[in-house]
């Protein structure tokens, strides 16, 4: 891939330098060489003979500085694996990207543009990410935070595009508002693999490979399992009432996980929705919808939250309302992600059911990397495995979870 892009470099200059020399003699031409040099026609020739001269030496400098890069690598080579084989482990993957990578003896630059900092399960992305894309490892890696701002990921992108980097992962805030960044991308030669969240795009061309979670099927999976847990408490027949918390308006996870539990909630008559607000995926912001709603309806029997974040917040409302929630509360509570704090909040009895949303996505990114580096074409959609986890088992299972 680094050679493909050195290529591109090269006939660009060329077509750079033929164009010049068919151009001398406009009006345009002259105007833009007065602001460098003299009209004089051995100036010119000069000028080239000094452009080419310092297109050569670049050249040079840049081989020196790809042989320099090539020695450090294969220094690195006898680090410690530690961080690479905990981060697979972690995933559950069998795979040994990042040793694999230190053994090609190359230096792979990746720019990441991830959404932000918004929750326990971002954190946890973000740290698989750096646990993977390390120095010793043979990366050279930079991350941007984009405080959950499209506009800020595409400035990210255009400036990873810029120092001509490798590869670019991008955890998208949105799914729409991509195409015309990605097409910069791939006209660069710089592939783009998209992690979590989907993007909407008429081109799937623009992008390389996409990891993630099936959002919709985490939806349909949450309304299942109520469902299955009313028939077993004999509440099956009851009027169930539901308030939703939703996530980023317009992220794949509020589409799909919103999608998915509606379509399920269509085939129980007794299930209503009350209501559906965005809580943006945040703790603070979980809090206030959740005291809006508890406000706006005196009867809600189950609170979906489509993270765990948003939960804790909710939990904090519903009990300063001096209501219960949880496993014996007056509301059940259904998060999604599933992290260590979530599986506590279960423990506790304070979240009836957390719907896994495995956020380590680093050895993944770099097994693509690895099939790329080999010419290979990576799997173009990656769904990852996931679970239900009710809160009866969260005591046992936690000590084996990794995030």
């Amino acid at each position: 891939m680094k050679n493909m892009k050195r290529i591109l470099a090269v006939m660009l200059s060329l077509t750079m330098v033929f164009t010049m020399a068919g151009c001398g003699g406009s009006d345009s031409a002259s105007t833009d060489s007065a602001e460098t040099a003299t009209t004089d026609t051995a100036d010119d020739a000069a000028a080239t003979d000094d452009a080419a001269a310092t297109d050569d030496a670049a050249a040079d400098d840049t081989a020196a500085d790809d042989t320099a890069a090539d020695d450090t690598a294969a220094d690195d080579t006898a680090a410690d694996d530690t961080a690479a084989d905990d981060a697979a482990a972690d995933s559950g993957s069998d795979s040994t990207a990042a040793d694999d990578v230190k053994n090609t003896g190359d230096v792979i630059s990746v720019g990441f543009a991830q959404v932000g900092a918004e929750s326990d399960w971002r954190m946890a992305n973000t740290q698989s990410m750096q646990d993977t894309f390390t120095e010793e490892n043979g990366y050279k890696f930079e991350m941007v935070d984009a405080q959950q701002k499209t506009e800020n990921q595409i400035t990210a992108i255009r400036d990873f595009i810029t120092k001509g980097v490798d590869y670019i992962v991008l955890a998208p805030n949105t799914e729409t508002g991509w195409e015309t960044v990605f097409g910069e991308a791939k006209d660069a030669g710089i592939p783009v693999i998209i992690v979590d969240r989907m993007v909407d795009i008429s081109d799937d061309s623009l992008y390389a490979a996409w990891v993630g979670s099936d959002f919709k099927t985490e939806g349909m999976n949450a309304a299942k399992w109520l469902a299955d847990k009313l028939d077993e408490v004999g509440r099956g027949d009851e009027d169930i009432n539901i308030v939703t918390l939703q996530g980023t308006m317009g992220s794949s996870a509020q589409l799909g996980r919103t999608e998915g539990f509606g379509e399920v909630a269509k085939e129980h008559s007794n299930w209503t929705i009350l209501d559906q607000q965005s809580g943006d995926f945040t703790e603070e912001k979980g809090q206030e919808v959740m005291e809006s709603f508890l406000k706006s309806y005196d009867d809600i029997d189950v609170v979906v939250s489509e993270n765990d974040n948003m939960s804790f917040g909710a939990v904090t409302a519903i009990e300063a309302a001096g209501k219960t929630v949880g496993v014996d509360g007056d509301i059940w509570l259904i998060s999604f992600d599933a992290t260590n704090q979530g599986f506590q909040y279960m423990i506790d009895g304070k979240i009836n059911c957390d719907v896994e949303c495995n956020p380590l996505h680093g050895p993944r990114v770099a097994k693509i990397i690895l099939q790329m580096e080999a010419g290979e074409t990576p799997e173009k959609i990656a769904y990852v495995d996931e679970e239900v986890f009710d809160a009866s088992v969260a005591e046992e299972v936690l000590p084996s979870r990794a995030y």
